[in-house]
């Protein structure tokens, strides 16, 4: 009883040393998944269900623990093929509350709906869950998408792979194939099991990974160039894991639970290490570097079903792009969906019973997808690669992206001279800054990809940061729409070139419309600037726009937008009138779609 109760005064002193409350002044979208998802308790396994915990060691010694859930009606002997999720959002104690420890007798609910909406237990897979090191009932300590975490990804699998769940003894050999599921954090332990893939040796048993609006670059998700996002820093995204990772099990959890959780590593020591690493804002620091995914797996053949809400506020669409063309698409398994959402699940719907893709038929391709890869049932439906959704909520299929017939048409913007202050986004200091303005769209013009920014800028100051957006100006509507934006640090005094690469979209600049290029101080309602309070001598800029050259006249059938899309065409908008008009540039486009 005595060591009972100095866990848990170790476990809330740990919690209460890094839980600092949140500055008020963060956006509530943007610190890492504070959503009622994440915020569930323990509760019974699924009705029809057997549940059994399982411990394992990954390669360094360090023990992981595993909720294991498959139909009732299955024997443990019986082998079947494993959908896994490994995850910081495990615990069975609820995920990321700072509420003292409750009871409860079963895993964590994180997919519940998974489960239930395509019953999969029933269709003959076993569904494991893993927590991430210092998470939940796991030993060690986190290290936020860095090499621990990616050799535990590794270890899941594997053990997946191999294990007897009647005996928990793990075999030499593949047993059964293992497919990963996430969103989010979870999202991105499937791609760190395909970068593990690539880069240690292959992952036995890694048979495909369905990846749910994941984080592609741990720096990209909290910095864009050098300029640090809101929820960077000691008070952001990082503190919050810290206290996922101080916390304790539910009072009904057994006691190797808790002794893996609260005893399994060094953790002021990690927290530290964490929270001084995350605050370079250097992408070529180790810390970065070791948790950037692009490069890591560049060439991988891993079958991947991936989601990218354009729209997206918590896992930003930067580096999407980049990933999925790093990707080896030869063998014709990868497949997309990229729309006018924010960070949901394929499935989920609101409160009005809207899908908040548009489309009510993810989850029946995602089994599809899982069929094929674990179960080796051929799809019944040849589905596109890449199926993708315009500012219009029309859908398409692709069969790569950007398209083949995707064109890049750069326009030269002049001398674009600007003032470094923080006083441009919504409100009175919305549309500052030095503006180019496009000629009247004779024709429908087509985005489709990452746009670029390149300028050659002469600074007296260092640690000069300037950001650029792209928008579609509607003068008779009066509003005028952020399709892009991008920003940079410049840290040295003096002059060089920038070639700065924007987020990127699917848009749709109508007939009769203009396209509008700010370059200012900064976007602050995207990132946090200094203000330097120069003027910046920005000579020989010009955009750079990723164009279709051909008409699609085939759509699949949606909804025909989605809240995100319809909430945005208000929020995401200025008045037209704060558009300098007068900066009229000829820009260079291709012809009416063909």
């Amino acid at each position: 009883m005595r060591k009972a109760l100095l866990l848990t005064v170790l476990a809330l002193g740990a919690g209460a040393l890094v839980g600092a409350t949140l500055p008020a002044e963060l956006p509530a979208e943007l610190p890492a998944e504070l959503t009622a998802e994440q915020t569930t308790q323990q509760t019974p396994p699924p009705a029809g269900s057997a549940y059994k915990e399982l411990y394992f060691d990954m390669a360094d010694g360090t023990t992981l623990h595993a909720d294991v859930l498959r139909d009732a009606d299955v024997a443990w002997s019986e082998a079947q093929p494993v959908i896994l999720t490994v995850s910081p959002y495990l615990n069975h104690n609820g995920s990321t509350s700072d509420i003292a420890p409750l009871g409860g007798d079963g895993p964590n609910p994180r997919f519940n709906d998974f489960l239930e909406l395509t019953d999969a237990l029933e269709q003959g897979y076993t569904y494991v869950l893993v927590d991430l090191p210092g998470f939940g009932g796991s030993g060690g300590c986190n290290d936020w998408g860095g090499l621990r975490e990616q050799g535990a990804v590794h270890a899941a699998v594997e053990w997946s792979a191999k294990v007897d769940l009647d005996s928990g003894a793990v075999g030499p050999t593949v047993r059964q194939p293992v497919g990963m599921i996430g969103k989010s954090y979870d999202g991105w332990t499937g791609l760190m099991a395909m970068a593990q893939d690539q880069t240690a040796g292959g992952v036995e048993g890694l048979a495909a990974v369905v990846s749910l609006e994941p984080v592609y670059s741990g720096y990209r998700y909290l910095y864009n160039n050098g300029v640090a996002l809101p929820n960077a820093g000691a008070f952001g995204t990082l503190n919050n894991f810290q206290r996922y990772d101080a916390k304790p099990g539910a009072l009904n959890d057994d006691p190797e639970y808790h002794l893996n959780s609260l005893l399994g590593g060094t953790p002021f020591t990690c927290y530290a290490e964490n929270l001084q690493g995350a605050e370079n804002d250097r992408a070529d620091a180790p810390y970065w570097v070791e948790r950037d995914l692009v490069p890591l797996v560049r060439g991988s053949d891993v079958p991947l079903f991936l989601t990218q809400g354009w729209l997206e506020t918590n896992t930003k669409v930067d580096a999407a792009l980049d990933f999925w063309n790093a990707l080896d698409h030869s063998h014709g398994h990868n497949r997309a969906w990229f729309g006018q959402f924010n960070h949901y699940r394929g499935w989920e719907q609101n409160s009005q019973g809207r899908y908040q893709t548009g489309r009510n038929d993810f989850a029946t391709q995602m089994m599809h997808f899982f069929d094929e890869h674990l179960k080796g049932i051929p799809s019944p439906v040849d589905y596109p690669a890449f199926e993708v959704q315009n500012n219009l909520g029309e859908y398409r299929g692709e069969a790569s992206y950007p398209p083949a017939d995707m064109q890049v048409f750069t326009t030269s913007l002049g001398e674009m001279t600007f003032a470094d202050t923080r006083n441009n986004g919504d409100g009175g200091g919305a549309g500052n800054g030095t503006w180019a303005v496009s000629q009247v769209l004779p024709h429908d013009v087509w985005l489709a990809g990452d746009p670029r920014f390149e300028v050659t800028l002469t600074t007296t100051v260092d640690d000069l940061d300037y950001a650029v957006n792209i928008y579609d100006v509607d003068e008779a509507s009066g509003r005028a729409t952020l399709v892009n934006r991008g920003t940079y640090l410049v840290r040295t005094a003096g002059e060089q070139t920038i070639d700065l690469q924007l987020y990127g979209q699917d848009w749709v600049f109508e007939e009769g419309h203009r396209i509008g290029v700010l370059l200012s101080g900064g976007n602050e309602d995207w990132w946090n600037h200094d203000d330097t309070s120069t003027q910046v001598a920005a000579v020989g800029a010009s955009v750079s726009l990723p164009l279709l050259t051909q008409a699609r006249t085939e759509t699949i059938p949606s909804e025909g937008t989605t809240p995100t899309l319809e909430s945005y065409r208000s929020s995401g908008t200025i008045s037209s009138v704060l558009v300098d008009l007068d900066r009229a540039v000829t820009f260079e486009l291709p012809g009416p779609l063909s």
